[in-house]
């Protein structure tokens, strides 16, 4: 055998033993629920459109981009003009998908106590958890009646109860939703005769919560309202300039382009800021 081969194997193994004094930790699976797609498609449920997939909202807002973009140099005739409009235009399909879903959810804060109050007086009536879960498709909350009858369709179909619990978080991708659909998996897991102990609390809690959240929001969306004036003045501004056409040739310049690109840095930068101030922060989903 050639003293290179032997001399290679030894080194391995030296290595080898020398590796096995640092045992590896293991990484934790990354989760396929994380990441930029999982909060649009969240974003795009909780808005109600949910037949509309993350790649399908980045395309149009692309496609926007683009045509804002070249109608404005049409226009207008400045680079830079341009292109700040279409970064806006651009963004406006997520930011009005982002609003959307977070009025919806608000709207839903405050209907998930009688949903959990009508699965409380089913229980009481007799009726098995899935089956108070299924008649929320007739006598829950008209916004959420389409995803437990879903649900329902499901059970009938599979029988399968934690499976159609699953696609009923998928469905509604929802903060309180995955509360309650944990409680009840627990509570389905575990027996016993808490389950309406369980359900009433919930409830509590979750007026409870609607409650404060609407009262700090009402006082404090004044702050939210003046970042979006103070952030849209002067957009305003600029595209009423961009009317009169002696004013556009200092934007064609390198100090044009340095003076809009410091001036949007200072508008998202500022927006953020008022916004973290006076915006309660968001529920996550934390049980998916």
């Amino acid at each position: 055998m050639s003293p290179i081969v032997v001399g290679t194997v030894f080194g391995l193994g030296v290595f080898c033993i020398y590796w096995s004094f640092w045992p590896q930790q293991e990484r934790p699976a990354k989760s396929r629920d994380g990441g930029v797609l999982a909060h649009l498609r969240d974003h795009l449920t909780q808005a109600g459109y949910a037949a509309v997939t993350p790649g399908n909202l980045v395309v149009g807002s692309v496609v926007l981009f683009v045509l804002v973009f070249l109608g404005v140099m049409l226009f207008v005739g400045v680079v830079p003009i341009a292109l700040s409009f279409a970064l806006m235009a651009g963004l406006g399909p997520v930011t009005l998908v982002r609003s959307r879903a977070r009025a919806r959810r608000n709207k839903l804060r405050d209907l998930w106590p009688d949903a959990v109050d009508n699965i409380t007086s089913g229980i009481r009536a007799g009726l098995a958890l899935p089956e108070a879960l299924a008649q929320l498709a007739v006598r829950g909350p008209e916004e959420l009646r389409p995803a437990f009858a879903a649900f329902a369709e499901d059970y009938r179909t599979t029988g399968r109860f934690h499976d159609c619990l699953d696609r009923l978080k998928e469905r509604l991708r929802d903060p309180v939703a995955d509360r309650l659909v944990e409680s009840l998996r627990i509570a389905r897991e575990v027996g016993g005769s808490e389950l309406g102990t369980l359900l009433r609390t919930l409830s509590a809690f979750l007026r409870e919560d609607a409650r404060t959240r609407s009262e700090l929001e009402t006082r404090q969306s004044w702050t939210v309202g003046a970042a979006r004036l103070a952030v849209a003045a002067p957009w305003v501004v600029l595209g009423m300039l961009a009317m009169r056409g002696q004013s556009l040739a200092a934007y064609s310049r390198p100090v044009g382009w340095v003076i809009l690109l410091i001036g949007a840095v200072l508008c998202v930068v500022a927006y953020r800021i008022m916004v973290w101030i006076g915006r309660l922060p968001e529920e996550e989903r934390v049980l998916r």
